[in-house]
């Protein structure tokens, strides 16, 4: 994004912004900019606000801001970021594709935050790249996009394009930018004006700990939950991830049990259901192929299982926030997969609350 060395000529990007755009990922990414003309006394960093018909966009957390239209004129931005987040995986406008790969022909550099990475994708503007996106959609969007290689990294910088996962991760994308075109020094002092430290480079890791459980107790759980993780389309058998942990299956169970509060089978039926959740929302695969991707054999089990879960049918769920829905939910850490776990044992001792969802392709 920025060339090693001092830079002060100004910068100028443009930030795209989509229905439900996610305010703290746009703010976080804006700020330093600021701060950097306020330090440095000039004007280093230059941005409007874009959209396709130059509405005045509500984001996610029902703040408002007005945006202007796509330039006709076909501008020389500095870089060009969408800002998208819930639903944005499933949106699609000509037009904004258009305007996007026209910003490309031109050379312009491209970024994403959070969810908008799926919109480059989408656009087909991230083939043969690196790229990152929230740590909840990432094994999604590999399933969709395996033309592009998804890392789960607070942000990724690769040639002319650059995204980060939403959240705080764009205040440490934008001190890279500042550090690389005005040194070390302001990249400092604006680091300290937002009181940010540690600062973390593009190589931080989005999660605290493998399998993303910096509050499991046990470091054999931990690992046990990341070979897990990584073991979702085609589950790894309760002896074999005791034997790959270096511990007895029976002590791996009352680890479980003590720990977790749930048994491992119902603790790694449910992560697999949440990571179905994951599909149905973020792509656009068929239930059948999701349920195998899940490491579910029968599509019928996979139908039954879910709906007991999520009290919904596959089908059912696709849409991830409807408009009804004044703000999304998303039951995804670990405290939460341990109650479902729960919730779904009794479930299971009891029958499932609806009839069995009949298989939907």
């Amino acid at each position: 994004m920025a060339t090693t060395g001092q830079d002060t000529s100004p910068q100028t990007f443009a930030f795209v912004l989509v229905p439900r755009f996610n305010m703290m990922a746009l703010t976080t990414t804006l700020e330093p900019l600021r701060i950097a003309n306020y330090f440095s006394g000039r004007t280093l960093y230059e941005w409007r606000f874009l959209s396709v018909d130059g509405d005045t966009l509500t984001a996610s957390n029902g703040m408002s801001l007005e945006t202007e239209p796509l330039d006709q004129e076909d501008r020389r931005w500095s870089a060009v970021f969408v800002c998208g987040s819930w639903n944005a995986q499933r949106y699609e406008n000509v037009q904004l594709f258009g305007w996007l790969r026209r910003m490309d022909r031109f050379g312009i550099p491209l970024g994403a935050m959070e969810v908008g990475t799926f919109i480059l994708a989408r656009a087909k503007l991230l083939s043969g790249y690196r790229a990152t996106t929230h740590l909840h959609c990432v094994r999604a969007f590999t399933e969709e996009f395996a033309d592009t290689t998804v890392e789960e990294r607070l942000f990724v910088i690769d040639r002319d394009r650059m995204t980060s996962a939403g959240g705080t991760a764009g205040l440490d994308m934008m001190l890279d930018e500042i550090r690389q075109r005005h040194g070390l020094q302001l990249m400092l002092q604006v680091a300290e004006q937002i009181i940010h430290y540690p600062i973390r480079d593009s190589a931080t890791p989005q999660r605290l700990t493998a399998g993303g459980a910096p509050k499991v107790p046990h470091p054999v759980l931990r690992e046990a939950i990341a070979l897990m993780e990584n073991n979702l389309e085609e589950p790894i058998a309760i002896p074999d991830l005791a034997i790959a942990i270096g511990i007895s299956q029976r002590k791996l169970e009352r680890l479980f049990r003590k720990h977790m509060g749930a048994s491992i089978i119902g603790f790694y039926r449910v992560m697999r259901l949440e990571f179905a959740r994951v599909l149905l929302m973020y792509t656009n695969l068929t239930i059948r192929e999701v349920s195998v991707a899940c490491g579910f054999s029968s599509l019928s089990h996979f139908a039954k299982s879910f709906a007991a879960h999520f009290g919904k049918r596959p089908r059912d769920h696709r849409e991830a926030w409807p408009d009804s829905e004044p703000m999304p939910i998303w039951p995804g850490t670990n405290e939460l997969l341990v109650e479902a776990a729960k919730v779904a044992a009794r479930r299971g001792r009891q029958g499932p609350q609806l009839e069995p969802a009949e298989p939907a392709i």
